[in-house]
């Protein structure tokens, strides 16, 4: 119903910079919540930030806040995350998700996206 396609990880320096992308696709009328987690290795899901479709102010999780901007282009039907300041912790496969409305638990998203990798080496 509705598909999610991540691009734009990679490898940087601590210190540098990324910026994520996420193109949504089809029935998403009902998806109105958009959010971003990261899993590491040896670690659970954990959430990053979330936004709406419809309007509103992102949220993110403390351990990225300042450092980290979540936005969306509702024309384009993407959501961006633009990291910054990375650090070696950041590294994990970063994931979109999808959901009813904006959340920080990952059980209440709908759909996921494949998932794209960011290495951040010190």
């Amino acid at each position: 119903q509705v598909q999610l396609v991540e691009s734009g990880g990679g490898l940087v320096q601590a210190g540098g910079s990324l910026r994520l992308s996420c193109a949504a696709s089809g029935r998403t009328f009902s998806s109105n919540g958009m959010g971003w987690f990261r899993q590491a290795p040896g670690k659970e899901r954990e959430f990053v930030a979330t936004i709406s479709w419809r309007g509103g102010s992102p949220y993110y999780a403390d351990s990225v806040k300042g450092r980290f901007t979540m936005s969306r282009d509702n024309a384009k039907n993407t959501v961006y995350l633009q990291m910054n300041s990375l650090k070696p912790e950041d590294t994990a496969v970063y994931y979109c998700a999808a959901g009813l409305r904006i959340a920080q638990t990952a059980g209440l998203y709908d759909y996921w996206g494949q998932g794209t990798q960011v290495t951040v080496s010190s």
